[in-house]
């Protein structure tokens, strides 16, 4: 596996490869993300992971100074799971000068996380955009947790018209059900072990609506209430069309329960898609 650091030099190498799968990451790399690497390698022979915090996306106030680094780990992770490319840039490859050119999202993005979080999906698109631009791959794999962001992601590419597929990756999950994520080891012991509540909240939502219950908001609301019954501050569980994240038409059947809670100082994300009765 090698290891590239300028844009010269990632597209040098990458000349020599005709299908490429791409997997953005900031880094802190877990069995998550190793599962979208083995997405890739079934998609292409050859896959570059990037590694870049990007303080795009990161709102004042929020974890871009403490977000967990740890590239040596990480590159012996990705190594052993058959990555091609690790594309490591510094701020001053991204960003050689202020980015004045912004990928403006849709409105969705001002939704949802983007309520709590503005701005963010703003830094995700436009990094997003200049890694494709850079790599130039024909894949590009996301995960489901950032259900919003692969929703925004898969939008951006249709509407620019870009030249690659993006694959959907299933949320891979700890035992107890916790969506794996680089700030779970922001978690306590404690709140380590109440956190998987977030994924019951969502599930008893899913089971509910599955049973042709679509009395939505008081579904939310239960699923509200249970969370805050043991500490949670809860930023949203909502019920949404798969299609476009906004309030489901009457007989639309693709949907997925969303969920943004604070647990202590750590805020974890969960989603679960649903298939109402017909």
């Amino acid at each position: 596996m090698e290891i590239i650091r300028t844009i010269p030099e990632l597209r040098a190498r990458l000349q020599r490869e005709s299908n490429i799968a791409l997997v953005p990451t900031m880094g802190n790399i877990h069995d998550g993300h190793l599962s979208l690497v083995r997405i890739g390698l079934k998609r292409a022979p050859f896959v570059v992971t990037s590694i870049f915090v990007n303080r795009l996306q990161f709102i004042q106030g929020e974890d871009f100074d403490k977000y967990p680094r740890t590239f040596e780990e990480d590159c012996e992770k990705l190594e052993a799971a058959g990555n091609g490319v690790v594309f490591a840039p510094d701020e001053t490859q991204m960003y050689p000068e202020r980015q004045v050119f912004i990928v403006e999202p849709p409105p969705i993005a001002n939704k949802l996380e983007g309520r709590f979080r503005p701005g963010h999906f703003r830094g995700v698109s436009t990094v997003v955009l200049k890694l494709f631009n850079m790599v130039q791959p024909q894949t590009a794999v996301f995960g489901k947790k950032d259900y919003q962001q692969l929703s925004i992601v898969r939008h951006m590419v249709d509407q620019f018209a870009l030249p690659l597929s993006i694959i959907p990756a299933e949320t891979v999950r700890a035992e107890d059900g916790l969506a794996l994520s680089s700030r779970n080891r922001y978690l306590s012991p404690e709140e380590r072990g109440e956190a998987p509540r977030l994924n019951e909240a969502l599930r008893q939502v899913k089971q509910a609506v599955e049973s042709g219950d679509r009395n939505f908001e008081a579904l939310e609301f239960a699923a509200d209430a249970l969370l805050a019954r043991h500490r949670w501050h809860v930023d949203y569980v909502v019920v949404r069309s798969r299609r476009t994240l906004m309030q489901p038409d009457p007989d639309e059947r693709e949907l997925v329960v969303l969920g943004a809670a604070r647990l202590g100082q750590t805020r974890l994300i969960d989603n679960l898609e649903i298939l109402a009765p017909a």
